[in-house]
């Protein structure tokens, strides 16, 4: 199998992070789906990264879908609890991190894809907005907890992880850590461990 995606997605990298933890490996296949010549249809006919593709040719998307698969692979790292309000928990933690990512990447192109007459700041405002209320969320609900959920690492911790490293990547005029100084722990935490460093995206 292999993983089709870029290296500046956040929802590629959540994908990369897991087969790591998961001590699995997988070929990564580059893929630029803003490009004219893209081939990502080929594979996801919603034109999106991250897709993996099995040794059989079957494609799997979206990013969501694929850790929950790659957790069934190995029973190295459990990242997802299998049933009942712990793993309704853990996808919980993985939905406000992957909300943050959707707000903040709408809030991004709005400013550097459509033409500046047409950027619509209550938009962007709106967007952000939402960015600064998860924030504040994910602050309350770690609290001086080491980990998101129970007391190892799972999946909520690498969503959480790739969902604050993006906010430095590409709104560092943010300075969430002066705020959540809570956060800040927990996020140099996790950009210490070597699946998080191996896949930081190119400055």
């Amino acid at each position: 199998m292999k993983l089709i995606g870029s290296l500046t997605s956040p929802y590629v990298r959540k994908v990369r992070i897991v087969f790591s933890e998961k001590k699995i490996e997988l070929p990564f296949a580059l893929e630029n789906v803003w490009a004219q010549e893209t081939q990502i249809m080929e594979n996801n006919p919603l034109g999106k990264i991250p897709c993996l593709v099995l040794d059989d040719g079957e494609p799997i998307f979206d990013s969501r879908v694929i850790v929950e698969y790659a957790d069934t692979l190995s029973p190295v790292n459990r990242l997802i609890p299998d049933s009942g309000k712990e793993r309704a928990a853990v996808k919980t933690w993985e939905a406000l991190a992957d909300g943050i990512l959707d707000a903040s990447i709408l809030a991004r192109l709005e400013k550097t894809w459509r033409p500046e007459n047409e950027q619509s700041q209550a938009w962007y405002d709106r967007q952000m907005g939402k960015v600064h209320t998860a924030l504040a969320a994910l602050s309350k609900n770690i609290g001086n907890n080491e980990w998101c959920f129970s007391n190892k690492l799972s999946l909520a911790d690498i969503a959480v992880g790739c969902a604050l490293d993006y906010l430095v990547f590409r709104f560092p005029e943010l300075e969430w850590q002066k705020q959540y100084e809570n956060l800040n722990r927990f996020y140099l935490k996790m950009m210490s461990r070597p699946a998080f460093s191996e896949t930081s995206p190119p400055q």
